[in-house]
């Protein structure tokens, strides 16, 4: 019987990597503050980063300060605020972002604001009453079951290893190949019962959607009682910017140059941590990805100085970032935060969510 000793250390090895799997799959579905569908209640900017992520709150947000006059969207894609007071803490976030010149480039305050913490603030809440999923959670979750598959296969590995190192002649004194094949069955058992969830939207978060839909939606929460415009803002929170019939086309113009800006920037950036994995190598310039980061999660990674480097990048988990993967700059104030919710989504979330999507 000692010869089956051989199989102990990898036996226990699966069966620690197949409760952490358990363990960060029922993490994902957890929801701390269960409550009831809203249903046409939902304030605005929660309902934007429902439906498109970070990217759609941003976009909400400065056509909201469009119509209340707060801020000015030139055709080049300067934005220039007026003096106004903040509505809300993403209008804060965009003030900030903007700094004291009072004015800015729509893409670098697009990146920065999708990753403040008060539009993470709005996935984490999104999340905490299950309409959307933590992306690092469903990171950990899929670490998880990569730690299980490597387990799985040092436990096929020792079956040949235990027979090479057992020299006894008699074959009823072999090592019982029953104890490896077992635990490849319940390690197959764990995979399939631990696969996380695909997307940023938890089937809750569908529903509630699906409830918005149909008919045009006028936010009752969320938009100023003396701003009128209130469906052209459901619209764009629901629809996103193509959805919507913007009075101004220099505003709508310049702010869908800045999203598709941001999604070839994410694209770049993906594509260069690929090739830079696979490689081998390290970036020779300063690096802020974090495998639990994401749009709408409130783990974030500083992004460090203003600096540009010449493969820095600001990736979470999935794969968003603050800048090209040639020339980015993530400014001092800006943090690769989702999901989620969540790239979430999120980036977090998602972050499932395309974080710079509109």
């Amino acid at each position: 019987m000692w010869h089956n000793s051989y199989f102990l250390i990898p036996a226990a090895l699966l069966a620690a990597a197949a409760l952490y799997a358990v363990r960060t799959r029922q993490r994902v579905g957890h929801v701390p503050y269960p409550q009831g569908l809203p249903g046409r209640g939902l304030p605005l900017l929660d309902t934007a980063f429902l439906a498109g992520g970070p990217g759609r709150v941003f976009d909400t947000a400065m056509v909201r300060m469009h119509l209340g006059e707060q801020a000015v969207v030139n055709r080049a894609g300067l934005v220039t605020l007026t003096g106004a007071r903040p509505y809300d803490a993403v209008d804060q976030a965009i003030h900030d972002a903007v700094g004291p010149t009072g004015s800015r480039e729509l893409g670098p305050l697009r990146r920065m604001v999708m990753r403040s913490a008060a539009v993470q603030a709005i996935g984490d809440r999104l999340a905490d009453r299950g309409l959307t999923r933590r992306p690092e959670r469903l990171e950990h979750a899929r670490k998880a079951r990569r730690f299980l598959w490597q387990t799985m296969l040092l436990v096929a590995a020792s079956i040949p290893v235990s027979l090479l190192l057992d020299n006894a002649g008699i074959p009823s004194d072999r090592p019982n190949l029953f104890i490896p094949g077992f635990l490849l069955f319940a390690g197959a058992v764990a995979l399939v019962t631990t696969a996380p969830p695909k997307g940023r939207i938890t089937p809750a978060g569908q529903r509630q959607l699906t409830l918005m839909q149909g008919t045009p939606w006028t936010p009752k929460s969320g938009v100023s009682p003396k701003l009128t415009g209130g469906a052209m803002l459901g619209a764009v929170a629901l629809g996103g910017l193509a959805a919507a019939a913007l009075d101004n086309q220099e505003l709508g113009a310049a702010m869908l140059a800045a999203a598709a800006e941001e999604e070839a920037i994410r694209q770049a950036s993906s594509s260069s941590s690929f090739f830079s994995s696979s490689s081998g190598s390290s970036s020779s310039g300063s690096s802020c990805s974090s495998s639990t980061s994401s749009c709408g999660s409130t783990t974030t990674s500083s992004c460090g100085s203003s600096g540009s480097s010449h493969h820095s990048s600001c990736g979470s988990s999935h794969h968003s970032s603050c800048g090209s993967s040639h020339s980015s700059s993530c400014g001092s104030s800006s943090s690769c935060g989702s999901s989620s919710s969540s790239c979430g989504s999120s980036c977090g979330s998602s972050c499932g969510s395309s974080c710079g999507g509109s």
